[in-house]
């Protein structure tokens, strides 16, 4: 194995190299792998020559997969979505929001992968917030304050029948699925350690965070609103672009995400898997 790691300069995110993702990973790879992905928060692969196949390996490896609630596979299997557009559609772009991926759960998922499979000769950067350092640069006071909440978070904004993605969004190609199960809360503590790196970090943001545990509503409001601010700096973030044939690789505990359009007339697919709590 000759990987080797270059740092995106930013924050957060770097490229590896030096490994060919459509075999079999060895137990040495693996590791290597798994150490850039928690030093970096965001790990990219370019160069790669991978089918679904490959895809769903590199995930068991990972981790093993994850639930993805309110997506529909693509044919012929169970733990591959589509991230789709299609150049004609017209509909809001999917995902615009900084958030944390199914942070709604009961046990919030580690990872996500990406496999680029057509991508437009312009637009459609992923940004990437780094938690972990949003965190560490506030004040004592406020991060004091900051460990004693709970937010409750829900899937009801995006996924329920009246949601962004539900019965009224019309002329979508991907496979949303929603349901009245997007109206369930969940509370996770707002700030909170990393199991694998022991790193304190924000968890999750306004994207599915609908209040905080013993706070009214307004003040709660309020709250994410200053917090949703800070968490999205552009000292806290790093600007992925896309190439074909790229697998990215990101962990959910540390850093939000959120799409960007700029492609409109042109054709974008990803293929996604979910990588599923670490278990110790």
């Amino acid at each position: 194995m000759n990987l080797s790691i270059e740092p995106s300069g930013a924050i957060c995110g770097a490229n590896l190299r030096g490994i060919d993702l459509s075999a079999p990973l060895s137990s040495e790879a693996t590791a290597a792998i798994r150490a850039a992905w928690l030093k970096h928060r965001v790990v990219a692969f370019p160069d790669q020559v991978m089918d679904d196949d490959a895809l769903e390996r590199f995930t068991v490896a990972m981790g093993g997969f994850g639930e993805d609630p309110f997506f529909d596979p693509i044919p012929g299997r169970r733990h591959i979505a589509a991230i789709l557009r299609e150049a004609t559609e017209q509909t809001p772009l999917f995902a615009e929001n900084w958030h944390s991926d199914w942070s709604f759960l009961d046990t919030p998922p580690a990872g996500t992968c990406l496999l680029s499979i057509e991508i437009p000769p312009v637009g459609g950067d992923t940004l990437f917030a780094d938690q972990i350092a949003a965190f560490a640069a506030l004040p004592e006071e406020r991060k004091d304050f900051l460990r004693g909440l709970k937010a409750i978070h829900s899937a009801r904004g995006a996924y329920a029948p009246d949601g962004a993605y539900g019965t009224k969004d019309q002329g979508r190609t991907m496979a949303i699925r929603p349901s009245e199960a997007a109206l369930a809360t969940q509370t996770h503590p707002l700030v909170q350690i990393h199991p694998e790196t022991g790193e304190e970090g924000l968890f999750s943001c306004a994207g599915y965070i609908v209040g905080i545990e013993g706070m009214a509503d307004t003040d709660a409001i309020a709250l994410l609103v200053d917090l949703l601010a800070w968490q999205g700096r552009e000292e806290f973030t790093y600007r992925h672009q896309w190439q074909t044939g790229m697998l990215v690789l990101w962990d959910n505990r540390s850093v939000l995400h959120k799409a960007t359009g700029g492609y409109e007339g042109h054709r974008r697919e990803l293929h996604r898997t979910t990588i599923a709590a670490w278990q110790g």
